[in-house]
């Protein structure tokens, strides 16, 4: 990175660009699926905390997620998020590409972690062990990950809880007291 040459030689935090990934394990209750429609829609595309991925085993019926992210309905009232709906629909729709959607948001099955305001990623998954070893692959790119259950080999937190981080729970995982006494 530009800014880690720039500053090599003096102590620094740089954070870079992350997101908040979601597992579906075909286990989670309506209540799971409203809490995770929290994780994404609240502060839509303005934290890194943001869901801007679920990964669904294969055979999940996707509607399901529609379904539970009802409760964010209204959403599609608040004008930057249309405008970014609207933009994103059409752009999809002039490329061709596949996508689903409802009245107020588009989900789209890629591989990449970053999605577009208004819209989510979706990544169909076969293995739970073989995800949770692929994402170890990325991990410098997810902020955190929400599951109803555990995963071996991640540190998953509760559907509901992405906007709501711990005391002890560090932005890219950096203690920035702790950086500071360090100077």
């Amino acid at each position: 990175m530009h800014f880690e040459y720039y500053f090599r030689n003096v102590p620094h935090i740089i954070r870079r660009n992350r997101n908040g990934i979601a597992i579906i394990t075909g286990t989670e209750t309506e209540q799971d699926l409203q809490n995770m429609a929290h994780d994404i829609f609240s502060y839509f595309g303005l934290g890194c905390r943001n869901i801007s991925k679920v990964y669904v085993p294969r055979g999940y019926n996707i509607e399901r997620l529609f379904k539970g992210f009802e409760t964010y309905r209204d959403i599609i009232l608040h004008n930057k998020y249309k405008n970014n709906f609207d933009y994103n629909v059409a752009l999809f729709l002039l490329n061709k590409e596949a996508f689903l959607q409802n009245e107020f948001v588009v989900l789209r099955e890629s591989k990449d972690m970053v999605s577009r305001i208004g819209s989510i990623h979706y990544e169909y998954y076969d293995d739970l062990n073989a995800l949770s070893t692929d994402l170890n692959n990325y991990i410098d790119a997810i902020q955190c990950i929400v599951c109803n259950q555990a995963v071996d080999g991640l540190i998953v937190i509760p559907p509901g809880t992405s906007q709501s981080p711990s005391i002890d729970t560090y932005a890219d995982n950096v203690d920035t007291i702790q950086f500071l006494l360090s100077l």
